[in-house]
């Protein structure tokens, strides 16, 4: 008799990812941008050597959830893979018209997570994961620069020590900036990067804005924020200030 199955913990990483602006544009293009964006996140991990195969995703409506393999360095969710994606994402606003157009939100996190025999998986590091995803320092991140930003990424702390904090491959300190995220009962510091850092990871292609796209102007912002324009880029900066975790990260 086959030894019966059980649930395990087991130390993961994690990315989730969402459509900006996805409500409002009707059922018709809702489901094409969302498959613009498989498209391009299933492209992302192939340019990166990564197999889609071997993560766990989830569908969140507009947008998804992966589960890294359990030997996958955390490292490998943010370069070559988030300028890959940022790459693919701004190929295909060049071309669409305005409703089609994507600006996408990411959150990387890690931690011990639940896989039951039925191939579920949850635990409290996915509720880390959706804070950082909703955060407001992140979804402001989305509306800087010239039509506004094709892919804005957030790490938590955890994830920003132990990858850019070891000085891992195409990481560079400089192009992340901490900041505060508090939503609800969360509050932690994270770290945001974006396409258009001056320094940082960034993928051979180098494409930037169509002219004809116009700036997005920036919401009413209850973190203080500073955009400056540089002859190579932009760089977002935030207030930085004390934090508070009220949860416990894995290292």
């Amino acid at each position: 008799m086959n030894p019966r199955r059980e649930s395990r913990y087991e130390y993961r990483a994690l990315l989730a990812c969402d459509i900006a602006g996805s409500a409002g544009r009707g059922e018709r293009r809702l489901q094409e941008i969302r498959g613009t964006l498989r498209s391009a996140l299933a492209d992302a991990l192939g340019a990166a050597e990564l197999d889609a195969r071997d993560f766990i995703r989830d569908d969140t409506g507009d947008g998804c959830r992966l589960v890294a393999p359990a030997q996958l360095p955390k490292a490998a969710l943010l370069f070559p893979l988030l300028p890959e994606l940022a790459v693919r994402i701004r190929a295909h606003n060049r071309r669409a018209c305005a409703d089609t157009r994507l600006r996408v939100r990411v959150a990387v996190h890690a931690g011990e997570v639940r896989l039951d025999p039925d191939g579920t998986v949850s635990g409290a590091p996915f509720e880390a994961l959706a804070r950082l995803l909703d955060s407001a320092p992140l979804r402001h991140a989305t509306l800087t620069g010239t039509g506004g930003t094709p892919l804005a990424a957030i790490l938590s702390h955890h994830v920003h020590e132990e990858t850019v904090g070891h000085g891992h491959e195409g990481l560079e300190a400089d192009a992340f900036t901490p900041t505060d995220v508090r939503v609800k009962e969360y509050a932690a510091r994270a770290w945001l990067w974006y396409p258009g850092s001056p320094i940082g990871p960034r993928a051979g292609s180098g494409e930037r804005p169509a002219p004809s796209e116009r700036p997005v102007q920036p919401e009413p912002q209850p973190v203080e924020q500073l955009v400056r324009a540089t002859g190579h880029g932009t760089v977002f900066a935030v207030h930085r200030g004390d934090q508070h975790i009220r949860h416990n990260d894995r290292g």
